[in-house]
């Protein structure tokens, strides 16, 4: 590597007075000379040929430009997901087991025979159902222990035939559990025959509609707002939603809250809403966050949401009042605006088609009279129309 110098001192022939050159600014100038390997080195170490890992760059923020009245691009930040917590992987829904109706039926009646024959068979069977059945008599009464047992087995045929029959309806599931155990879900409509000694817990899993009650919250710029939700949502796996939580509908609603709780105050409400700008106008945009949110939140507890959407948003009462006020204020300030410069364009029009035709002829003062009439005149016109 050379440098060289060279110094380039000023010329003393040249004219002085107003058609002389400047004196020259830069007196040495410097060149350096780099080697051509030198432009294409891969590490700090010339001999050495592997290359040195990329400097990490830190993301790009783009604000916005002083002095061009853009407004900054305001998007729906990326809430970090939170922890979602284990069930138990046992928790599965599956068919239940169940019988057509009609075994209940037949075993409810061979109970019901069953019964009548043990009384004929202990004796302690009216006569006259006796004789209406047509059946031989049966002198004295003998309640021994096989009649006993008959009775026994007859009459838990009958309870169990005819206390098992159940009847399924459209939208809604049973969930069934035997000793505090699961036992299966029973999703079929119409009548059937179910284990009597199980407990059945009727789950709806329609598609459901929840309007919430207005929630307070908050936005960015610390506005209290009051926010009405719409959510549609179902019950996908029962055996979750019965035992795997408390309640899923008070669940539900918690969840709710607690999004609207994390993505409200990170979102503007005073923005215009344009396709670019995302506040809480872009109902889309909010919702989809919400969704997002909840149905995460919610999924371990067998439920599935479809959406969230924000039905009204409008602010807290005590803020209400004054940007009311506010707005009332600017609406006004406009108005006048306008009612002053249309005024003032109607003065201008008459004084000028005046003096134009020669209809007058004015001097300064008379020109600011006739300017300061004309003007209350016109005022006090609008005034009085309303306008």
């Amino acid at each position: 590597m050379s440098t060289t110098t060279s110094s380039t001192p000023e010329r003393e022939d040249e004219p002085e007075g107003a058609d002389a050159r400047p004196g020259r600014v830069i007196h040495s100038e410097s060149t350096t000379e780099i080697p051509v390997h030198l432009l294409f080195r891969k590490g700090p170490d010339t001999d050495t040929d592997t290359a040195t890992e990329p400097l990490p760059l830190a993301p790009t923020v783009v604000r916005r430009r002083l002095g061009t009245g853009e407004q900054p691009r305001v998007q729906v930040p990326a809430v970090s997901r939170r922890h979602v917590p284990t069930v138990n992987p046992e928790l599965v829904e599956r068919p239940a087991r169940v019988l057509p109706w009609a075994v209940g039926l037949l075993a409810g009646l061979a109970g019901a025979a069953g019964c009548v024959g043990a009384s004929w068979w202990a004796g302690v069977l009216p006569s006259a159902v006796v004789r209406t059945l047509n059946l031989p008599p049966v002198s004295g009464t003998r309640l021994g222990l096989a009649q006993w047992a008959a009775y026994v087995v007859a009459g838990a045929l009958l309870l169990f035939g005819f206390g098992g029959l159940s009847r399924g309806d459209t939208g809604r599931a049973w969930v069934l559990a035997l000793f505090g155990r699961y036992r299966g879900t029973v999703r079929h409509t119409g009548l059937m025959w179910v284990n009597p000694l199980v407990l059945c817990r009727r789950v709806d899993v329609r598609l459901r509609h929840w309007r919430s009650e207005p929630i307070p919250a908050v936005d960015a710029n610390g506005v209290a707002l009051r926010v009405v939700v719409l959510v549609t949502w179902q019950v996908r796996d029962t055996v979750r939603a019965v035992f795997g939580i408390d309640d899923h509908e008070a669940y539900l609603r918690e969840c709710v809250e607690s999004a609207l709780a994390r993505v409200l105050p990170q979102v503007p409400a005073d923005l215009p809403a344009v396709a670019d700008v995302v506040s809480l106008r872009n109902v889309e945009a909010v919702g989809d966050t919400l969704t997002r949110l909840v149905a995460a939140d919610v999924a371990p507890a067998g439920l599935e949401v479809f959406s969230v959407r924000p039905a009204r948003i409008e602010y807290a009462p005590e803020v209400a009042a004054r940007m009311q006020r506010r707005r009332i204020a600017a609406f006004d300030a406009e108005h006048r605006d306008a009612v002053i410069g249309s005024v003032l364009d109607s003065v201008e029009d008459t004084v000028t088609r005046l003096t134009a035709r020669g209809l007058v002829e004015l001097d300064d003062y008379e020109r600011k009279a006739l300017v300061r009439d004309l003007t209350v005149a016109f005022c006090t016109g609008r005034a009085g129309d309303g306008g």
